[in-house]
Formats: C-alpha cells, structure tokens, sequence
C-alpha cells in the first residue's frame, strides 16, 4: 500500500510535553525511561529511537493510494526543527546512568566543570539528582531528529539537561521545548504527496514544433492531505495540512511559450488543472506550452510539472488555522519534439 493511502499509522517513542498553558501528565514515564526501538525516524520507515515512555503516532489522511509519492519540499530556506527539548530521564533514571554518561564529575578532565556539575546535580537540597522528588517531576534533555542526525542544525540544542516539575512549564528561555507547535512542525516532514504526473496532449513523444500542448492535472490526485502527530498518554495532537494551490509548468528549455505567461496553472472550480484538449480546439489552451524548436540536436526535453501546497496546522491551544511554509512536489517527464516539414507544390 502506498505511504499516502488514507489512515496510515506510524508510533514513534519520544519525549513530549505541553505547549504553554498544558500541563504534561504526572504519570507520565512511570514505566521507565529506556528504550529498545531501532532508531528509523521517518513515517516510511517506521519508528526512532529515544529514551522516553510516550509516544507520538503520525496518521496521514488524505491523498490517493494509485502510485507512488513523494516528500513535500518547503519553500525557502524553512526546515523543521532538528533537535527539540523533552522529558527524558526520572530522577531515579538520571542518578543511575547520569545522564547516560553526559556527566563528568571527574577533576583531572576540568576542575571547575566538574565542581559546578556537582554543585547543580548532586548536593542540591532535593539529594543527587532530585530523588528525594522521585516522581514529581522529570529531567527534560536533548532529542535529535532522526532524519537529520548529520545536520549541523542538529547540534545547536546545547541546554545541558534541567528539572521540570510536574505540571509546571519548562523554562521559557529555553528555546524548542517540544510543545504541539514542534509537533506540527514535525508533521509537516510526515506529509507525503502523491505523484501527479501532468496529461499532455498531444502526448510527450508526439509533440511538434508550435503546436500547441494542453496540460492537465485530474482531481483525484490534487486533494488535501494531512498528518496528525499526537500523543495519547499526554492529550496533545497537531493536525498539518497541505492543500494544493496551483500546478506550475516548466517547459525543460527556453525555447518555449508556456500558457498562461506566468507558467502557473490555477486550479479549477473542480479541484483539476488545466483542461483536456477538446476535439477541433483553436488557439492556445488555459494552461499548456508551445515548444519552438525540435529536440533533434539537444534530446529530448525535461518537462515538469510542480504543485504547490499550502500549508497550516492546528491543534492542542491552537484551533485556528495558522500558515506554515508552502511546499511543492514536482514530477519529470521527458518531452520529444518534431518538426514538421511541409511541401508546396
């Protein structure tokens, strides 16, 4: 089945907290903290690892289950976030692997660090990393998108780890505390659209220097689609949606007239574009291109056809739509162009 068929399920285990206003729930990580999940991170492959009893499901709605699809492409230079702060370890978790191994009480490696790290984590009033607290709170650290572990991107998450107690909000000058806008940002890297190969007419082997080529997208494959990322055990979700916009046209060379001027083919009452070429049809089509020049000597042309989406999300505390970046998808086909000679007599 395809990754856009409707209702695809993906659980990933991380680390999650409410967005302002939310408190996490208290039970939250009861069972432990360690997990044995492969570490994959993305909605094809199936789930990442991280150390953290919750879990996130990304469920796609939407698209069509015909082909294949493909990830979406934000315009600009906006990315989802790379790493994001959430609960990870207890306090009993934290006494025991000290973070994993991240602290290092030893002098001979640097005496001041080694003194502040002891002062901070292990001779507070709450005893050795908070387990006089035991339950009543979480060490938040750091969680790395697995998409994008070699991303320099993903270093800049540098907060040493920090307590949170239950029910409160983590600290507000801590940037990317995972919340549900972070949980649609992560979404929007979930969507996948389906491929949409534009109709042209006359078809991309039997095109002919100036004449016209009527280009068409059907409804079936120019629908919404959206991926919700929630977490049951904390009630959060975020719902993000790409909603097709226009289907832009690139003729593969500039010896070409795209139809209309701009290139960009508004989608119909219908949810289509363009139009199929009607029999006897006169003069230039509402979206198509007229090649002007063979490709005898170059090969033939790479014509492409991209869709771009509009994008918004809403969810926990957010139930008004708000924009995320456009992305586009584009698929290539190659267009072989004739010319016609004709002979006087």
């Amino acid at each position: 089945m395809s990754s856009c068929a409707r209702g695809l399920t993906v659980v990933v285990a991380l680390g999650v907290v409410l967005s302002p206003g939310l408190a996490y729930a208290k039970d939250w990580g009861d069972k432990g903290a360690r997990g044995d999940i492969t570490e994959k991170g993305s909605l094809t492959d199936g789930t990442a690892t991280a150390t953290a009893g919750a879990k996130i499901t990304y469920d796609q709605t939407g698209g069509s289950s015909r082909g294949g699809s493909g990830q979406m492409m934000p315009v600009g230079n906006w990315t989802p976030p790379a790493c994001w702060y959430a609960p990870k370890w207890t306090a009993d978790e934290a006494a025991q692997s000290r973070f994993d191994g991240l602290i290092d009480l030893s002098p001979q490696h640097d005496a001041d660090n080694a003194d502040s790290m002891r002062e901070k984590y292990i001779d507070g009033k709450h005893g050795p990393f908070n387990t006089k607290k035991g339950d009543e709170g979480y060490w938040w650290g750091v969680y790395k998108n697995p998409d994008r572990m070699g991303d320099a991107a993903a270093m800049e998450c540098t907060e040493m780890p920090f307590w949170v107690a239950t029910g409160d909000e983590p600290p507000t000058e801590i940037a990317n505390t995972i919340s549900p806008e972070i949980l649609a940002q992560l979404a929007y890297e979930q969507i996948r659209i389906p491929e949409a190969t534009p109709t042209l007419q006359p078809e991309g082997d039997k095109q002919v220097v100036n004449l016209h080529t009527w280009v068409s997208l059907d409804d079936a494959a120019f629908q919404p689609v959206s991926v919700t990322a929630s977490v049951e055990a904390l009630g959060i979700s975020a719902t993000t949606t790409a909603t097709p916009g226009s289907l832009r046209i690139e003729p593969g060379t500039d010896d070409a007239l795209t139809f209309p001027e701009s290139g960009e083919c508004p989608l119909n009452d219908d949810g289509s574009v363009g139009q199929k070429r009607p029999a006897g049809a006169e003069g230039p089509p509402p979206c198509g291109v007229q090649y002007l020049r063979s490709t005898e000597a170059t090969g033939p042309y790479a014509f492409e056809g991209t869709v771009t989406w509009k994008v918004s999300w809403t969810g926990s505390s957010n139930p008004e739509p708000t924009d995320l970046p456009s992305g586009t998808f584009g698929t290539a086909q190659d267009v072989t162009v004739r010319e016609v000679q004709s002979v006087v007599r």
